[in-house]
């Protein structure tokens, strides 16, 4: 017997999550059950986003902080901590940052539980690089000005942020999900007094053009 399509069990727990007034709380759930073999992570990858790794081809990160929001099941992490950047990474579910632990044993990365929603107040402000790639998708669209706000306050003077996002056409069903993917409006809502635009990348789909993936990138000014 096979097992049930992961995009549709992750909308199933994601829908009575929501249901329940706990917009966060279906990731733990998914990721208990990955672990127990009764599906899969629907964004489990076995290399780095492909848009990040080409975006920091030739970066050299030694001296700075990183932090990778929603790591997943760690390969952006493990790629930003490889090329020298002292990365500390946080999932809002304690299986994933346990399966992470496990499965890179000796890695570099400080994998740790945190809710983009409720940041350690120690964070603000501190990291020299901020990856946020397809998490603030994952959350419903009522949240999404609170969340883009915390992504933003993780950066430091003269840091960059890198976006990577699946996008979606206005014209769109913008209620189907998870994921939701951002329209331009809503990556509009990173900008913010010296927050600014570095470079702006749009991607779509070959075989789904109201589809497609953001890359963007995002500097801080220095004082």
């Amino acid at each position: 017997m096979s097992k049930p399509d992961p995009d549709e069990v992750s909308r199933q727990l994601a829908a009575r999550s929501l249901a329940n007034d706990d917009p966060t709380g279906w990731f733990e759930v998914l990721y208990r059950a990955a672990e127990a073999g009764e599906t899969q992570v629907p964004w489990e990858r076995t290399a780095p986003n492909a848009l990040l790794a080409e975006w920091a081809a030739g970066s050299d990160g030694h001296g700075k902080r990183a932090i990778v929001i929603g790591f997943g099941t760690g390969q952006d992490s493990e790629f930003i901590a490889s090329i020298g950047y002292d990365t500390t990474a946080f999932e809002v579910a304690a299986t994933a940052v346990s399966a992470a632990r496990r499965h890179f044993p000796n890695s570099r990365v400080d994998y740790v539980e945190a809710d983009l929603l409720a940041l350690p107040a120690q964070w603000i402000g501190r990291f020299e690089l901020v990856v946020e790639c397809l998490t603030v998708q994952s959350l419903p669209r009522p949240l999404r000005a609170q969340a883009i706000a915390a992504v933003v306050s993780l950066l430091g003077p003269g840091g960059r942020l890198i976006v990577v996002a699946t996008s979606i056409d206005p014209a769109g069903d913008l209620n189907a999900g998870p994921p939701w993917p951002l329209t331009e409006a809503e990556i509009g809502i990173f900008g913010r007094p010296g927050i600014t635009v570095v470079r702006q990348e749009h991607f779509p789909f070959a075989d789904d053009p109201g589809f497609g993936r953001w890359r963007i990138e995002f500097a801080r000014e220095s004082p």
